[in-house]
């Protein structure tokens, strides 16, 4: 969270926005610092127990299916003028965590 805060505000607030060495850099930052993160949560993953790792995955599923429908509905509605006004990219992060919660324990409540 850390290096993607650094990477949008850097840019005005620490330093020039003009100088795209610093914004390339702290965007670079941001992408290995996302790699590591994707490499610790497929070690992690490994790591559970089969029941866990369904929950888990089961849950990533409908949310990547929910993230993929969705987002291209909403590029395909705001590209026909259907779509009043312009929704704030950060409410998509949002929605997907809220699906992957409601996923998670709905699988947990199935296999009990």
């Amino acid at each position: 969270m850390a290096t993607l805060a650094l990477a949008r505000f850097g840019p005005g607030l620490l330093w020039d926005s003009q100088q795209p060495v610093a914004s390339w850099t702290a965007v670079a930052a941001n992408v290995v610092v996302g790699i590591g993160w994707i490499v610790a949560f497929a070690r992690f993953l490994r790591g559970l127990d089969e029941l866990q790792r369904k929950f888990l995955q089961d849950a990533l599923e409908v949310t990547l299916g929910v993230g993929w429908v969705g987002g291209f509905a909403y590029v395909v509605a705001d590209a026909a003028g259907l779509i009043a006004y312009d929704v704030n990219i950060a409410l998509f992060p949002v929605l997907l965590g809220v699906v992957y919660s409601i996923a998670f324990v709905v699988g947990k409540i199935r296999y009990r």
